[in-house]
Parts: structure tokens; sequence; C-alpha cells
């Protein structure tokens, strides 16, 4: 993989979209940034960074999905590399908030952001991008948020995360090329947040109900149990998970 690092610039996944139109570089090259000053997260929030305490990088992936259909199973492959990541690192009670949140100990670890780009030829392009939170130790505002530093009480060196992060990847991209897709969304199935769990939810128009999520299907939706046995599927956005009966997570 070809690494680029730079220091400060708006965005990781900016920079690699527009890098690819320029350069055409070779395929699942990674572009590091200390500080990011316009990151990105799901739905256009934002991500914050202390300047050279984290991770926060992109990686291009092309011609490695072809049909729509397909798509998300990249997001949940990407997910369970960053998991397989953190068990190197003995970070433990992980999950993954659906979409793309991981969770330790039910605080914020990591953010992931995937943009894709359909070609006329149906091949897809994607541009991941991820922000793992490694050595940062103070989050204003941010009270659920927590680092590898905070969880492990020790500091930990960016680039060895980083080249354990892209082995992952490696493995579960490979695990789609060769077709072992039930495989990824069993073990993605396996880590969701309060999966199997009695949990309460409020939706995009602010009405609560109680449910248990079962799982996120091929189009990227969560599956939750309702009362008498319906199943309802939800996009990004329109329901949250909140704790204690009120307090949205």
């Amino acid at each position: 993989m070809h690494i680029i690092k730079l220091d400060t610039i708006n965005s990781t996944n900016d920079f690699l979209k527009q890098y690819a139109i320029e350069k055409l570089p070779q395929n699942f090259t990674v572009v590091v940034a200390k500080n990011q000053t316009k990151g990105r997260g799901q739905m256009g929030e934002t991500w914050q960074s202390e300047y050279g305490k984290n991770l926060t990088f992109s990686v291009l992936v092309r011609d490695l999905l072809i049909a729509r259909p397909d798509v998300f199973i990249l997001n949940k492959a990407v997910a369970l590399a960053v998991l397989y990541t953190l068990e190197k690192f003995k970070i433990s009670n992980l999950a993954i908030k659906w979409p793309n949140d991981i969770l330790s100990e039910n605080k914020k670890l990591v953010g992931i952001l995937i943009e894709n780009t359909f070609k006329t030829n149906e091949n897809i392009q994607s541009i991941i991008g991820i922000g793992i939170n490694v050595n940062q130790t103070v989050f204003v505002h941010l009270p659920q948020a927590t680092s590898m530093a905070i969880i492990k009480a020790k500091t930990f060196d960016l680039d060895e995360v980083l080249n354990v992060f892209l082995n992952e990847l490696s493995a579960v991209v490979n695990l789609i090329k060769f077709d072992q897709i039930q495989l990824i969304k069993e073990k993605y199935d396996k880590y969701l947040f309060h999966k199997d769990k009695l949990s309460v939810f409020e939706d995009k128009h602010n009405q609560r109900f109680m449910g248990i999520i079962r799982h996120v299907n091929d189009d990227g939706q969560i599956i939750i149990e309702k009362e008498n046995e319906i199943f309802e599927a939800y996009g990004f956005k329109e329901v949250k998970t909140l704790l204690n009966f009120g307090r949205p997570f």
C-alpha cells in the first residue's frame, strides 16, 4: 500500500477523492494527516481531533464492489477490520454502534465514513475515512468520547496502529474477494451494540418505542423487532437508541 503522510489538510477524504482524479493512484492508497480542519463524520457531522494525537486517514478502494446491493458489505468489513485492530491492542468491550461508530465501554472510540462513487461500468470507487482516538485524553464537550490511551493508561505508536489496521483491512477485503460475504455479515451482527436486548428508541418524528435490534440488512438498514413480532427497517438518522429511557446515545 502506498501511504501519503500530510500535516494539516481540510479532510483526508476530500484530498484523496481529488488525488484519485488527478493522479490515478494505485488501489489501497492511504492518506494520513496529523490534523484535519474539516474532518467529517456520518451525515455531515464534524470529527474533532487534537493535533498529532490520533489517527485520521483515508483509504482508496476500487474494483472490489460491482453490484449496487453489495455496497454496504464494505462498511461491515471495514468495521470488522477496526475491531480486530483494537483487539490486537487489548482494547476490551468493543461494539459497533450502527452504522459505523466503534465503541469501547459504551464510549465512542472510532468513527468511519465511507463515500462511494458509482462508475459507468458499474464498478464502485470507495473512499474509506477513519478517525481513531489514540492518544488524546481530553475531549471538550464530548462526554461520550474515549481513546486507546484513556482505556489502557498508556500512549501508542500511531504508525504501528495504522499498520496493524491495514493488515486487518487486507484480510477482510480478501473475504469479500473470495465471496465470504455471509461470514462478514455474521461477524458484524455479532458485535452490534445492544443486539438482542430490549431497548428504547426514538424515530425521526420524536416518537419513542420499545424494541430489539436484530441485525443490519444488505442495504445498511437496522432491523428492529417491535411488539407482536413486527420487524421494521430504519435508515441512517431515522432512529436513535436512548439510554436510561431518555438520554440519546
